[in-house]
C-alpha cells in the first residue's frame, strides 16, 4: 500500500466507506436478499465511491503540481 499514490489511497478509503454504507443498507432490507443483487450492490456502492473520490483527489494533486511548477 506504500507504493500507491495519494489519490488511490483516498479512493480506497472512500470505497471502504461506500462498502460499509452498502452493507448497512443490505442489513436494513434495502436490497433483495438474492446473491447477485448483493454482489452488484457491493460493487456499485464501493466502486462508485472509489472512482469519484479518486477522480477528485487526482484533480487536486494535478492542480497542486501545476501551481508548484509555475512558481
Amino acid at each position: 500500500m506504500a507504493a500507491w499514490s495519494l489519490p488511490v489511497k483516498i479512493g480506497f478509503g472512500f470505497g471502504l466507506i461506500g462498502l460499509l454504507l452498502t452493507i448497512i443498507g443490505i442489513a436494513r432490507g434495502q436490497v433483495p436478499l438474492a446473491p447477485l443483487n448483493i454482489i452488484i450492490a457491493l460493487v456499485i456502492g464501493g466502486g462508485v465511491w472509489f472512482v469519484v473520490a479518486w477522480a477528485v483527489a487526482s484533480a487536486a494533486v494535478d492542480v497542486e503540481r501545476d501551481a508548484e511548477a509555475e512558481e
